[in-house]
């Protein structure tokens, strides 16, 4: 499978939950997924309610191919892996119902050497808003490999594997 087919795939199994932008996006990624979700908890009737719970995932997608990349280095990895938390938390607005925004990274390259996948294992980026109180934002990374399709995901983008068809 080349590396469009990929993408094309991995957004088309991210559209039924996520709104997807693939136009106006910043370099270096080609595509941006938004999901949202609000919940309210009552106590009998609407006027007692007893809480506004909020979670967000921001993802990111990244095709090596579209930079010209054959391989992608473990320095490059790293690199973008900081650019899209940092673009993730810019989106984040804690509050008292906020209960988690997520950050995703996708990655589809070819070539996956070993010592990048140790290294994607071993990426992870969590921050709490006053102690939990206000909700918590965890990284997420998949980094897909197109031509075999198998995927490698960090500790907590274990979730990843089902949405990525794998």
């Amino acid at each position: 499978m080349d590396s469009n087919g990929a993408l094309e795939k991995l957004l088309k199994s991210f559209e039924s939950y996520y709104n997807i932008n693939t136009s106006e996006v910043e370099a270096p990624f080609v595509a941006e997924a938004i999901f949202n979700s609000h919940n309210e908890q009552y106590f009998l009737v609407k006027n007692a309610k007893i809480a506004d719970i909020d979670s967000s995932d921001f993802v990111f997608f990244y095709d090596c191919h579209e930079d010209g990349k054959k391989e992608l280095s473990v320095k490059f990895l790293e690199d973008l892996c900081k650019t899209a938390w940092q673009k993730g938390l810019e989106n984040v607005k804690p509050y008292y119902g906020h209960r988690n925004s997520d950050v995703t990274l996708v990655i589809v390259a070819e070539g996956i050497t070993k010592d990048l996948v140790k290294r994607v294992k071993k990426i992870n980026y969590y921050k709490s808003y006053k102690f939990g109180f206000f909700g918590w934002s965890a990284f997420r990374l998949a980094l897909v490999e197109s031509e075999s399709g198998k995927v490698y995901v960090n500790h907590r983008g274990s979730d990843l594997k089902k949405l990525t068809g794998n």
